[in-house]
């Protein structure tokens, strides 16, 4: 989790697998929140991806451990409910 620490807004998220996740709002107890979504059913929406899935900070980039499609199905809720 030390990785938290070198997260910074404005930075692109992605999965294991490169697939790009979003981009970070702020890093909120222990986790990576992202800028919400203008589009679809979660619009205006922010989601909280997990930061124990943080593999590693490389330049403006955020790696997660998980593919892209898996990190998605593990984002969470402001109240840390699972989005749906």
């Amino acid at each position: 989790m030390s990785e938290l620490s070198n997260i910074a807004k404005g930075m692109t998220v992605v999965g294991a697998d490169g697939a790009k996740i979003g981009v970070v709002a702020a890093v909120v107890d222990q986790r990576i929140q992202l800028e919400a979504n203008d589009v679809g059913d979660h619009a205006g929406q922010s989601h909280f991806i997990p930061g124990g899935l943080v593999a590693d900070v490389e330049g403006d980039t955020v790696r997660l451990s998980a593919t892209g499609a898996n990190a998605v199905l593990l984002d969470e809720n402001e109240d840390g409910t699972m989005a749906d």
